[in-house]
């Protein structure tokens, strides 16, 4: 049975690698600040930490345990990974780092992990509110990945999406259209890449029983044409969008791209990785949503 700390396990994907984990028969223990209740029960053991605190977490990892796997999903900064690559420097087989697709900028060509080189990124020590998400997790995937002395793999997903999506990306655009609101758009031919929350706790899952290391795209296959989610979207819920040119407000899409923002799982796939088709799923998701909204 293996020993499995997660931070972050209490919300979106998550929960859903929580899941996965104990139907595993993993020994699973959940790092939080306790403010989000789970619904695990005495499945899993739990520990209340503040992740960005250097006394908070050798108050409550000061033991000699050592882990199977980490999964840290709420690192975002170069101190944040320091803290953690200090810690359980002897008391870790394997980490896995959640970065991010932020990491690249958006462009016309597909993506892979060498268009950003952690191996070679210049650090600096900075905290979360010192740069922007992107920044943020450049410097993190960059730290663990020069300065570890134990195996790390950083997949880098794109935007996550799912019923359960807290941050209700998708949904905004279909609430706004049955609204008959605005939804703007930099460039309604821009491409995207997205992953699906259950697909990422089973990458999660997958990578943390595998020898893959270091940086790993994880996306769903295919991408979607911006203008092609409207065009769904409208199908779906049979009113017509009013999509403007953005203008930076409120109606200002979450996925407004000036640009193609687009990578490859190539080497995911030749790892052993089967990945969704994008083109499958969306839909599907569009029609729960909107479901939902009735």
């Amino acid at each position: 049975m293996r020993r499995v700390l997660v931070f972050g396990g209490t919300r979106y994907f998550g929960k859903k690698l929580v899941d996965l984990l104990l139907k595993n028969g993993d020994q699973v223990t959940i790092a939080t600040r306790g403010k989000v209740q789970d619904k695990f029960g005495n499945l899993v053991s739990r520990i209340t930490v503040d992740r960005s605190s250097i006394s908070s977490l050798n108050e409550k990892f000061s033991n000699s345990q050592v882990w199977d796997v980490i999964y840290d999903n709420i690192c975002y900064s170069s101190n944040d990974a320091k803290i953690t690559v200090d810690l359980f420097k002897d008391k870790v087989k394997k980490y896995v780092f959640t970065s991010t697709m932020s990491v690249y900028g958006p462009g016309e060509k597909v993506l892979i992990e060498d268009d950003f080189k952690s191996t070679e990124y210049p650090i600096k020590m900075l905290n979360r509110s010192d740069v922007d998400y992107g920044e943020g997790k450049r410097m993190a995937e960059s730290y663990f990945i020069q300065n570890v002395t134990f195996p790390v793999v950083a997949p880098r997903f794109p935007i996550v999406l799912g019923l359960d999506d807290y941050t209700k990306r998708l949904h905004f655009h279909i609430e706004r259209i049955l609204k008959g609101q605005e939804i703007g758009f930099q460039n309604t031919d821009a491409k995207i890449s997205f992953i699906t929350s259950e697909e990422v706790a089973e990458f999660l899952l997958w990578v943390g029983q595998n020898d893959v290391v270091g940086p790993i795209n994880a996306c769903s296959s295919g991408e979607m044409v911006l203008g092609d989610i409207i065009s769904i979207i409208e199908n779906e819920t049979g009113e017509k969008a009013n999509v403007i040119k953005d203008l930076k407000n409120e109606s200002s899409s979450p996925f407004s791209l000036l640009d193609h923002w687009i990578m490859s799982n190539e080497r995911a796939r030749e790892a052993g990785f089967s990945f969704k088709e994008v083109n499958k799923w969306f839909p599907e998701l569009v029609h729960d949503i909107y479901r939902e909204n009735l």
